[in-house]
């Protein structure tokens, strides 16, 4: 199967890796590439993903994202347990809201950035990124001897997202829809099929997310998404690399990784929300005050790539200035909207935003970068 934008393989379809809800509705609609994320296989495109992209930024896309799993904490000391995993200040968070949290280890360095749900005082959903935080928050929990249960519900997410996808979560589920602020959620149901209904998802087009709660139904609600979003010429997809990149989406494993590319929030650009200044204590606040104590070393940036449309890279490239490096790309990719290639990365905070002599290596290939604010298109 495809992976990259450059290089074809096979990917072997095992037990080892858990199947989504929606792997057999995927299928039928003819994926044609699969990624792993969260150990489990997501769809990357079904074969045409110029005209994913289009729908995305023109119509309504659909995507499974069952592998953005929900960590969730349930318990008497919930909240307790939430405010001590994220380095932003939940305590004002009201029932039914969703809160953008970075997540931290010891040494300040980000970890994941899920989405915190509120379902209820003594019930929070994680909806998490690329990383293993039902351990990290279990253990933290049995540790600190705190009376919650953490563990993974049976909750597979589905996107819908795109221009168009009001008017079609609104056929779906009633007008009430438009009252939900941007990472707000309500508790509902579709034709008997229990679900969270969230104004959210990985993208800046506008779009909901439907967090199935019975994994029987997977078939079935994929089924009256799209039977439904006929009318809208709905197609399947996938999170998009190039739309993420025009809006500067940050994405946790491409941008940054514990393992592979620390960064710390502020270097990430989620400085405003980290509260060092409050008076509740969590996992990397002190690692982090040393951080800010001694200033910030790197910033997150765009990168406008020179030449012809790049293929992308399957691992980060250095940005060098005059052969010394000074930075990195995680993620780049032609933007059919801009006409250019661009690129998020990291950047010393020592170059200067129009900084000149600054170039990259792709597949041997040397291209001139300059620097660029973020995002890119708004």
């Amino acid at each position: 199967m495809e992976t990259g934008t450059e290089m074809s393989f096979l990917l072997g379809i095992g037990s080892n890796i858990r199947k989504s809800p929606y792997f057999d509705a995927t299928v039928a609609d003819g994926v044609q590439s699969f990624s792993v994320y969260n150990h489990m296989y997501i769809p990357a495109h079904f074969g045409d993903p110029q005209a994913e992209y289009e729908r995305l930024i023109n119509g309504v896309a659909m995507w499974d994202v069952a592998a953005q799993r929900q960590v969730e904490l349930l318990g008497p000391d919930a909240t307790q347990l939430a405010q001590y995993i994220c380095a932003r200040d939940i305590s004002d968070t009201a029932i039914g809201q969703g809160r953008y949290v970075p997540v931290c280890n010891h040494d300040g360095i980000l970890i994941n950035d899920p989405v915190l749900l509120k379902l209820s005082t003594e019930q929070f959903w994680l909806s998490i990124a690329d990383s293993d935080i039902e351990l990290w928050a279990s253990a933290i929990a049995a540790e600190r001897g705190l009376d919650v249960r953490v563990w993974e519900p049976d909750v597979s997410p589905l996107a819908v997202q795109g221009p168009k996808a009001a008017a079609l979560i609104a056929q779906l589920f009633g007008d009430w829809i438009h009252e939900l602020k941007y990472f707000w959620f309500r508790e509902t149901s579709l034709q008997g099929i229990p679900l969270v209904l969230a104004r959210s998802g990985w993208s800046k087009q506008g779009g909901f997310e439907l967090y199935l709660r019975d994994a029987a139904y997977g078939d079935a609600l994929w089924d009256l998404v799209r039977e439904a979003g006929s009318a809208y010429d709905i197609g399947p997809g996938a999170p998009n690399d190039v739309e993420r990149l025009e809006s500067g989406l940050l994405s946790y494993g491409a941008d940054a990784r514990a393992q592979t590319f620390p960064a710390n929030p502020f270097e990430l650009g989620l400085g405003k929300l980290v509260d060092l200044d409050g008076p509740d204590d969590f996992i990397g606040k002190q690692a982090l005050s040393k951080i800010r104590a001694d200033g910030v070393k790197r910033r997150l940036t765009g990168f406008i790539i020179q030449g012809e449309p790049v293929p992308g890279s399957e691992h980060p490239v250095a940005v060098t200035q005059n052969d010394i490096e000074v930075g990195s790309i995680g993620e780049m990719a032609y933007s059919p909207r801009l006409g250019k290639n661009i690129a998020i990365g990291i950047i010393s905070n020592e170059i200067a935003d129009n900084a000149e002599n600054l170039a990259i290596s792709v597949n041997n290939t040397p291209h001139t970068v300059t620097i660029s604010d973020l995002p890119f298109i708004r």
